[in-house]
């Protein structure tokens, strides 16, 4: 009997959620590959269904030709820590089901670990049943994760997130990871295994078509969600202090998020100058406000798991060849400070940030041609969209 060659992907988001799952299957489709997903019914980042489904025990619909499997959200997850973490057990139960009457036409799963590590034990479920080849695509680390979220260290819950964790890469076949300083990590449970890296693209194509107005003469650009973890009081009063010997420079924010109303109160009550909150923007529009820019950031908060991250707004701002400013340890900030693509600065100290954006304005054109030329050398090698696609193509279909 010819041997199966079929793929489940199995993840906690997919279209018309806007994750790079929907490009990867794109690109798999197109080749001929066989593959159907398991996901639960869209509801993010809203927390509420999608119009247009239904959150039903078991559903299926299509994305191109892709036929997808969905299974019911509880939804006020965003706002809910409770209701969250239930998400995370219903996954479970939900996919392990589906498993079970749907698994046996597959011999491999493809796990896209976006959200919590508990997605993935349907996919060893299946492993164990039907005895499928196991990929995990690593985009969150736990339990760093679980405790940057404000759930305690205590002893019992190491205990059990040690096992756990360990039980999953255990059982995984490959492991692949989006950022470069999990691998360390994850190799303190499995030290025998090859973990490789295979870092997220940008789904933007840079394509500014219009030309917008910021309102500064040096324009400093964050875009994308305002949350707490961002860190952006402390870029918001670093800014301050810059900006009383720099006063034609503006600080954008465009987004949102449930930060924006606080941030915009220190703005107000701090008397903080020049500062725009545009809202959030189509992506559609995003190429523009991107070329209206000078300089683009990227901040985090000082958590020791913050410092493996790589959000995925890096390699957009790469693509844009703007200098980036790295506001956070780790990683991103190594990166832009060893490629020379812009500055890093302490996210705690507002001296070192005040100070930081000061390297922006002194920057020349020739200085700024070279910081444009080495993000292209960046986004033509390391971050690689075909690259990238080609190693897990050769790991999962191999």
């Amino acid at each position: 009997m010819e041997k199966r060659k079929k793929v489940l992907v199995l993840g906690e988001a997919f279209y018309p959620e806007d994750f790079l799952i929907n490009d990867l299957v794109r690109e798999w489709e197109k080749d001929g590959y066989q593959f159907e997903v398991l996901t639960r019914a869209p509801s993010y980042p809203f927390g509420k269904v999608y119009e247009g489904y239904k959150n039903k025990i078991y559903q299926t619909t299509c994305f191109n030709t892709i036929k997808i499997h969905r299974f019911p959200v509880l939804q006020g997850y965003e706002k809910s820590t409770i209701i969250k973490v239930l998400n995370y057990f219903s996954f479970v139960f939900w996919s392990c089901l589906i498993v079970l009457f749907i698994g046996k036409r597959f011999d491999r799963v493809f796990i896209y670990q976006t959200g919590p590590l508990t997605l993935a034990t349907a996919g060893i479920f299946l492993k164990k049943l039907f005895n499928a080849k196991v990929t995990i695509w690593t985009q969150d680390l736990w339990p760093e994760t679980v405790y940057a979220y404000g759930f305690k260290k205590t002893k019992l819950l190491s205990f059990c997130l040690d096992r756990f964790v360990k039980w999953i890469y255990k059982n995984c076949d490959s492991i692949l990871v989006s950022c470069e300083g999990f691998i360390e990590r994850i190799h303190h449970y499995t030290p025998e295994k090859d973990i490789l890296f295979a870092p997220n693209w940008s789904l933007m194509e840079y394509k500014p078509t219009k030309k917008i107005e910021l309102p500064g003469t040096y324009n400093f650009v964050f875009a994308g969600n305002v949350g707490k973890v961002q860190n952006l009081e402390n870029v918001l009063r670093g800014f301050g202090q810059f900006v009383k010997d720099c006063p034609n420079a503006c600080l954008n924010i465009i987004g949102d998020g449930s930060f924006l109303t606080e941030l915009m109160d220190i703005a107000k009550n701090e008397c903080i100058p020049n500062v725009n909150f545009t809202g959030r923007k189509p992506l559609s529009e995003m190429s523009d406000y991107y070329e209206a820019g000078d300089a683009l950031i990227i901040s985090l908060k000082d958590v020791p798991l913050y410092e493996t991250m790589m959000p995925s707004k890096f390699q957009t701002y790469l693509a844009t060849g703007k200098p980036i400013y790295a506001i956070f340890n780790g990683e991103v900030r190594n990166i832009v400070e060893k490629y020379q693509i812009g500055f890093g600065a302490s996210p705690t100290d507002l001296g070192d940030i005040a100070a930081g954006f000061n390297h922006f304005v002194k920057l020349t054109d020739e200085e700024k041609k070279a910081i444009a030329n080495n993000a292209a050398c960046l986004c033509e090698t390391v971050f690689n969209r075909k690259m990238i696609i080609k190693l897990i193509d050769g790991v999962v279909w191999k």
